[in-house]
């Protein structure tokens, strides 16, 4: 019975030091993507969607609080990310109708950290995006 007990104890403190490892290492890690995402963003978006993400009334659209950049819908953000755009848009009631260029030289890693960045920075909180999904999307993608 003391062996039990003994082994109880061994498996449920090991299981807490194993939860609490994985989650130290999973913070830097977003962090480190976040890094990554903000010096992309500055050199190659900033100019149009502004330093806070406000983006410039009706040329360029806000990503801070903006439906699509929160959303589900990753392979959207991915594709406009990779094929820019430049057909006038809608987003939460706006209208806009200036040229994103496209960014096919971008790395699965740095789309999925400037990703990251957009929709985790301002007052964005939303799922994390992997290099393993920008792949996959980019599979989609025509």
């Amino acid at each position: 019975m003391k062996y039990v007990y003994f082994l109880s104890l061994v498996l449920v403190l090991s299981s807490a030091f194993v939860s609490r490892s994985a989650t130290n290492t999973v913070q830097p890690t977003i962090k480190a993507s976040m890094d990554r995402g903000k010096t992309i963003y500055l050199q190659r978006c900033m100019a149009c969607h502004q330093v806070d993400g406000s983006g410039v009334p009706r040329l360029n659209p806000p990503l801070d609080g903006a439906s699509t950049v929160k959303g589900n819908d990753k392979l959207k953000l991915v594709r406009i990310i990779i094929k820019g755009m430049t057909e006038r848009v809608e987003i939460d009631g706006e209208y806009y109708d200036n040229n994103m260029s496209a960014n096919p030289d971008l790395t699965d890693t740095q789309i999925a950290d400037v990703l990251n960045y957009i929709r985790n920075s301002w007052s964005n909180k939303a799922s994390l995006v992997t290099a393993a999904e920008v792949k996959a999307a980019r599979t989609k993608i025509k």
